[in-house]
């Protein structure tokens, strides 16, 4: 199987591209003037039509990351979430940590650096929804395209515009619907309910699944296929109350076109970094998540992938860097009381040791993003007993690495080749004054526990860092860390159909059904506990457990919120919701609120007196409110739109229910063709 490159965006038509693809700032909702070309020119061949589709295929990776060299985008996502917290403490008690006070319109939206990612999901989800419309305004213009060609690319179109506006939906909920590319600006814009937006995406979708060719009659990978339609339309059926829908497509998927769950070892064996430091043994789970056997024909999980391994369109990709503790932080100290007893070494320096090659084996962490205690801790237990049977949660095939399992490689430590240890199992005394103690007994020996201590899902998160690999005298090894890495990346694959059609059955009272799918998931990780019976939260930890990184978790959070506000169905505490009430709700309380809500403080660290603390001279208290359900809309929207008045979400300044909205999506098309 290939892999789709886009080389066809090169030269001019990327500059025609890049003339009607307007980048999305203030008057993102513009057209910017078309002046050095015709669009009605450029796109009146087939190759202009593949230019524009090559383009929504690569926005797709540009949507979750964009090289920044600190962060990785998708994790915006896991900020406010009962999976993820902010962890990048030397930047002090900042906007990541307290959304109640700092998540405005106007503020808190920042978009890159080592800060959240709220205003570039904003721009970059509108900027694919006009590549998306792009295709659907010329399509009916090329000549010579038979029907089945035609329609196959109007499916591919509504697929990215569908993509696009589900995230965008979950994050911001009621925005401007935009279908079309306008002749004249428009500054008049009217929002769209969510419902509606969804309605239009299940229309659109079920066209797309009907016209898209399946996986097996493509030649090349990356590309939307019809799998992967049926996937998303899932997901949307579930949005809006179809339960049975979601369920008959999901079964569909899972039986009928060639895909299974990986459950032997498969395609490239890629070890660990340092084998003689850290041995992974071989297994399947391990291997699902090495990044050349995301394209690969023998993996029959995946659904469709996100190509980011060729050189003219790769970007960097340092996951490890941004996601993995910040294990040769100084704060750390050895049980002497040294600071700083782990290094990033190079194998050209005269204290390498490759049994205690750290930096390659785990990357060179700055824990801007951390993973929350629930994440590492909680879903793991059951009953007082920690399954580390899991191959997900396995140390002893090397898949999970917990913090004790690093060992001190500073040679001035007169601890090196120990573990570390959080605490100090004994008094210390100074060697030329003995009846001076150093280290107490009982003494924590990390000082920045926020940074610098949790466990890492390396199976998850590790890339083999191709070009320090290649340099002996590279200490910073980040993951993709540059062009020859191959980045790779899961856009769906099928672990998560089987869950949500898990959801789909619990949402139709089948349980024992849902459960079937939830442990299909987990006996190809070995787990111990299988269930008879499922909660929706037994559903959203297995995803926790298996899609880290892989779902836009808050998103995910939300849909499943306003589904069983709109189900009936209780939470795994016996709540249920209101459908008319579940996004609307104020307060910092730990009582009420959404699901989103109740999850995030009953399992994060949000609003309780633990989620305060002191880290060094900086202080952070963890912080959200029952609104922050859905991010606001930017202030720098609603003004660019100055002829018309968009929503702005409950909670946030500017918001007023008077203002009206559209609430069939075929109005708001209608409404497309006024002008200023």
């Amino acid at each position: 199987m290939k892999i789709k490159k886009n080389n066809i965006l090169r030269g001019g038509l990327m500059l025609a591209l890049a003339g009607t693809m307007v980048g999305c700032s203030d008057g993102f909702l513009e057209q910017d003037p078309l002046s050095f070309y015709e669009p009605a020119t450029t796109y009146s061949t087939e190759a202009g039509l593949q230019a524009a589709l090559a383009q929504c295929d690569k926005q797709l990776k540009t949507y979750r990351i964009d090289g920044n060299w600190n962060n990785v985008g998708i994790f915006t996502n896991y900020l406010m979430s009962d999976v993820g917290m902010y962890a990048k403490t030397d930047m002090g008690g900042g906007f990541q940590d307290n959304f109640d006070a700092k998540l405005t319109p106007t503020s808190g939206m920042a978009s890159g650096g080592d800060a959240n990612y709220m205003q570039r999901f904003w721009d970059q989800g509108f900027s694919m929804v006009k590549y998306a419309n792009t295709i659907l305004t010329y399509i009916d213009q090329v000549k010579g395209l038979d029907d089945a060609t035609r329609d196959a690319y109007k499916g591919r179109a509504y697929f990215h515009r569908a993509y696009a506006y589900y995230n965008l939906a979950l994050q911001f909920g009621d925005i401007p619907l935009i279908t079309k590319l306008i002749s004249v600006p428009k500054r008049n814009y009217t929002s769209s309910s969510k419902e509606a937006i969804f309605k239009m995406l299940v229309h659109d979708l079920e066209f797309a699944v009907q016209h898209v060719p399946a996986q097996a009659k493509m030649t090349y990978v990356g590309q939307v296929n019809q799998e992967a339609c049926m996937h998303l339309l899932v997901k949307c059926y579930l949005a809006v109350g179809e339960y049975a829908k979601a369920e008959s497509v999901a079964t569909d998927l899972i039986n009928n076109h060639g895909l299974k769950l990986m459950t032997e070892n498969f395609g490239t064996w890629q070890p660990s970094g340092a084998e003689n430091t850290w041995k992974v043994t071989r297994n399947v789970v391990w291997d699902l998540h090495r990044t050349p056997n995301i394209a690969d024909p023998a993996n029959k999980e995946t659904i469709m992938m996100i190509s980011n391994s060729n050189d003219q369109d790769f970007t960097t990709y340092n996951v490890m860097r941004a996601c993995f503790a910040h294990w040769s932080n100084g704060i750390i100290r050895d049980p002497h009381g040294l600071g700083g007893p782990g290094k990033n070494i190079a194998r050209n320096n005269w204290e390498y040791n490759d049994t205690l090659d750290w930096v390659r084996a785990a990357g060179r962490g700055i824990a801007v993003n951390r993973t929350s205690y629930y994440y590492n801790k909680t879903i793991w237990n059951y009953d007082g007993e920690t399954d580390w049977q899991d191959l997900r949660h396995n140390r002893k095939v090397g898949n999970w690495m917990e913090m004790e399992d690093f060992k001190y490689n500073n040679k001035s430590s007169d601890c090196y080749g120990q573990n570390y240890q959080l605490y100090a199992t004994e008094d210390y005394a100074d060697p030329s004054d003995p009846s001076k103690i150093l280290v107490h007994k009982g003494d924590i020996l990390c000082s920045d526990t926020i940074r610098s201590w949790y466990p890492t899902p390396l199976y998850q998160l590790y890339i083999l860092d191709t070009p320090n690999e290649n340099n002996t005298g590279a200490n910073q090894f980040q993951g993709a860390s540059g062009k020859g890495a191959n980045g790779d990346m899961y856009l769906f694959r099928l672990a998560e159909t089987y869950l949500l059609r898990a959801e789909a059955r619990f949402y139709q009272g089948n349980a024992s059904g849902a459960a079937e799918d939830v442990n299909a998931i987990r006996k190809r990780a070995n787990a111990k506990k299988m269930y008879t019976t499922v909660t929706i939260g037994d559903i959203m930890s297995e995803r926790a457990r298996e899609l880290y990184l892989e779902e836009f978790r808050q998103a995910e959070m939300v849909r499943v919120s306003w589904c069983l506000a709109r189900s009936g169905k209780p939470d795994e505490w016996g709540n249920t919701y209101d459908l008319n009430t579940w996004d609307k709700q104020e307060g910092t309380d730990l009582n009420g609120g959404s699901y989103w809500y109740r999850r995030c403080v009953n399992y994060n660290v949000f609003n309780h007196d633990y989620g305060k603390g002191q880290q060094g001279n900086q202080t952070f208290e963890y912080k959200i409110n029952k609104h922050n359900l859905f991010w606001p809309v930017p202030n720098s929207a609603i003004t660019a739109n100055n002829k018309g008045t968009l929503r702005q979400n409950y909670g946030y300044d500017g918001y007023n229910e008077n203002i009206p909205m559209f609430t069939n999506w075929e109005d708001a098309v209608a409404d497309e063709e006024s002008a200023d």
